[in-house]
């Protein structure tokens, strides 16, 4: 039914829950990507941003950690992989999903923070609302 399937993966428990499902929808047939946005929080001033080397390698730390989470869980499946690309979460899943020609995108209806929906709003949503192909929400 699906030949190329985009996992979005944030490390919380309903994004490890979607990408179970995802293995399940792709059996053997279907290619999946599984992909980790960041976003590093910047301060900007008059014309310039400003972030911290240390803030910088936190983050790094942590979506390295992510990466290897992320391949453990895929390790079973031949034709998966895992990405991890920094930017805007909706706007980074819905480029890729794009630019890579998914056919089926698959992401939890909640992430690991709260607080990034209040100020963002959701990611799933936004996916939801934008998304030029089908997007399945796992609850």
């Amino acid at each position: 039914m699906f030949s190329k399937i985009l996992v979005a993966y944030d490390g919380s428990e309903l994004s490890k829950k979607a990408l179970e499902h995802a293995k399940r929808l792709a059996a053997a047939a279907a290619e999946i990507e599984v992909l980790h946005v960041y976003y590093v929080p910047v301060l900007i001033v008059g014309e310039a941003v400003l972030t911290t080397p240390h803030l910088q390698k936190n983050y790094y730390e942590h979506e390295m950690a992510v990466d290897e989470e992320i391949k453990r869980l895929i390790s079973d499946l031949p034709s998966a992989k895992s990405i991890i690309k920094q930017g805007q979460p909706a706007k980074t899943i819905l480029e890729h999903a794009r630019e890579n020609e998914n056919d089926l995108i698959v992401i939890g209806s909640r992430g690991l923070t709260a607080i990034d929906e209040l100020f963002l709003g959701s990611t799933s949503h936004n996916v939801v609302q934008h998304a030029a192909i089908p997007v399945l929400v796992v609850k």
